[in-house]
């Protein structure tokens, strides 16, 4: 009975067979290694395979051997291995035992022989997308985490980028480190062939605000910055999900090639746009990108268009009572420019939106300042109509330099163009999300959960919407991000997962909190199935591939020539400094 089910497992088209023939085999001068990993040490056992159809044992999918590119050393790892025997069942293996010349192989045959009976289900777990994330849980929590207690600010992440370039090169991916002159830029590759399909990491923190893992606020003294926007989890998770894919790329043979774009300095320092800027999405075919939230939404969303800079005003120190008359006040000419600016707000279109703050306006109130600057942005759904907003603020600070007896000048730090949605994988993004198994917490979990809910006030949501999908629409947000410019190079797709209690806002001690507990780790993770599922279909699916590049190309316009927000300035590697 055994054997005629192993010789059903085998059967044409069965899924056994199917999995035989899609995993290679070992080259020759690998295929007969000892079976020490599966049966123990013993000298004499040497599982020996024929060419014509013999009983072979290998390492099953990404858990077997696995070349260390650092070290140049291949090892066994202890893990699943498989009887491959596309046109052999149970009896073959055992009469192959029963004529072998070598007695110590008659036990291995035997043992082979029940292995086959295995070999379907083993081989479809090893196929199966979401279990090639869950195998990845362990290292989205210990790597969100590491990069939570970095909290390294723009372009300072060389910790964050250097531990996600060290999981990528264990996992052998071709690393191109330093792109587009950033140091903690990278990009990672596996596989041959197309499609190729990018996904993005940020990992950058911010400054001005920390949190402990802690339900209640706790700021952590020793610390200027934290992972307010989750950038941790969006890194580890990103990671994961690109390790995923890469395993079931082999597991599978499908053809296609995944990148990990590292991407830094998202908060304020547009590191994608310098990288689209030099073309470095422009050779991919799609872009999977995901984002920390409060809810779980495949929503078509547009970003605004935002574009920020430094004004610096230079002025004439004095003794402010002993001696006014000398001094020419570098901060009059910030105050004078931001009443002018907030003037000109009533003036603007309803999508406008201008905010600043005063970086630095002097030391000491007797002192009248020879230096004071205003971080300034200018955000719009349209980014031609940031262009035609930015002179006017670069005219109120020559206004306000002439009203003060000062002298200013200014520096783009920042600019992001608008997200280009494109529906049809926003849709098939949606549907992906939906086939996930809702998000599952423990009771230690929901307490810490129902904690900081009582810090988000009276009209918090219930903690069970962190389950629920938000339903389907097009909408604009009033964030900015530089994966707009990501989006307009390469039709990308994005998804947004519960990784922080229901109610929190991004940038808050909540958020913090959250990206370095285990609640939002498990967020990350259904982010990372998310991702795992849309790269999956955009592989097998042909008919989508060029149904999403039409709409895109339409969407863009066939005109299209990028341009970015930034000009011709070098990434503003100093700007957190």
């Amino acid at each position: 009975m055994h054997a005629m089910r192993a010789q059903e497992q085998y059967a044409p088209g069965s899924v056994a067979q199917q999995c035989a023939a899609a995993i290679a085999i070992q080259p020759d001068r690998d295929r007969f290694k000892t079976a020490d990993g599966l049966f123990g040490s013993n000298p004499g056992f040497r599982f020996i395979g024929e060419a014509g159809g013999g009983a072979q044992f290998q390492p099953h999918g990404h858990a077997g051997q696995r070349e260390d590119r650092r070290q140049g050393s291949e090892e066994l790892e202890q893990g699943r291995w498989q009887f491959h025997a596309a046109d052999v069942g149970t009896r073959r293996a055992l009469r192959q035992a029963g004529r072998n010349r070598e007695k110590n192989m008659k036990p291995i045959a035997i043992l082979a022989a029940g292995a086959a009976l295995i070999a379907a289900p083993v081989c479809a777990q090893t196929a199966d997308p979401i279990a090639q994330v869950e195998a990845e849980a362990e290292r989205t929590e210990r790597v969100a985490q590491q990069i939570w207690q970095f909290a390294e600010l723009g372009y300072l992440e060389t910790r964050s980028s250097g531990l996600l370039v060290d999981e990528l090169q264990k996992e052998g991916f071709t690393i191109r480190p330093g792109v587009a002159d950033i140091p903690t830029a990278f990009i990672a590759e596996w596989g041959e062939g197309g499609p190729v399909i990018g996904l993005l990491a940020e990992f950058d923190a911010l400054p001005g605000i920390t949190q402990s893992a802690e339900p209640t606020r706790d700021p952590v003294a020793d610390k200027h910055a934290g992972h307010a926007c989750g950038h941790n989890l969006f890194g580890a998770g990103s990671l994961s999900a690109a390790i995923a894919i890469r395993n079931w790329l082999e597991a599978t043979g499908t053809p296609g090639r995944v990148r990990l774009y590292g991407t830094p300095a998202e908060e304020g320092g547009s590191g994608k746009v310098y990288m689209a800027r030099a073309g470095l999405f422009d050779d991919a075919d799609f872009v999977i990108d995901w984002h920390p939230a409060d809810r779980n939404s495949a929503a078509s969303r547009m970003s605004l268009a935002n574009r920020s800079g430094k004004f610096r005003f230079r002025g004439v120190s004095a003794h402010a009572a002993g001696a006014p008359e000398r001094g020419r006040s570098a901060l009059d000419g910030v105050e004078a420019m931001n009443m002018m600016v907030n003037m000109m707000r009533e003036h603007t279109s309803m999508d406008t939106r201008i905010h600043y703050v005063i970086t630095d306006g002097g030391k000491a109130p007797n002192v009248v300042p020879d230096f004071a600057e205003v971080f300034y942005y200018v955000r719009h759904s349209d980014a031609d109509e940031v262009r035609a907003l930015w002179p006017r603020l670069e005219a109120a600070a020559k206004g306000a330099a002439m009203g003060t007896g000062t002298e200013v000048d200014w520096e783009i730090i920042h600019g992001n163009n608008p997200t280009l949605p494109v529906e049809s994988l926003q849709k098939m993004m949606d549907a992906k999300l939906r086939q996930l198994e809702p998000l599952k917490y423990t009771a230690d979990e929901l307490a810490w959960a129902a904690t900081i809910r009582e810090s988000l006030g009276d009209d918090a949501p219930e903690l069970a919407e962190a389950a629920q999908i938000e339903d389907y629409a097009v909408l604009t947000g009033y964030g900015s991000t530089d994966v707009g410019d990501v989006s307009r190079a390469v039709p990308t797709v994005s998804v947004r997962t519960a990784t922080w209690v229901p109610g929190t806002a991004a940038h808050s001690w909540q958020a913090v909190a959250a990206s370095g507990h285990s609640y939002g780790a498990k967020g990350t993770q259904h982010a990372a199935k998310a991702m795992m599922l849309a790269a999956v279909e955009l592989y097998t699916n042909p008919q989508l591939r060029e149904t999403a590049k039409a709409e895109f190309i339409a969407a863009r316009g066939e005109d299209y020539v990028y341009e970015s927000l930034l000009g011709d300035r070098a990434p503003p590697l100093d700007y957190r400094k």
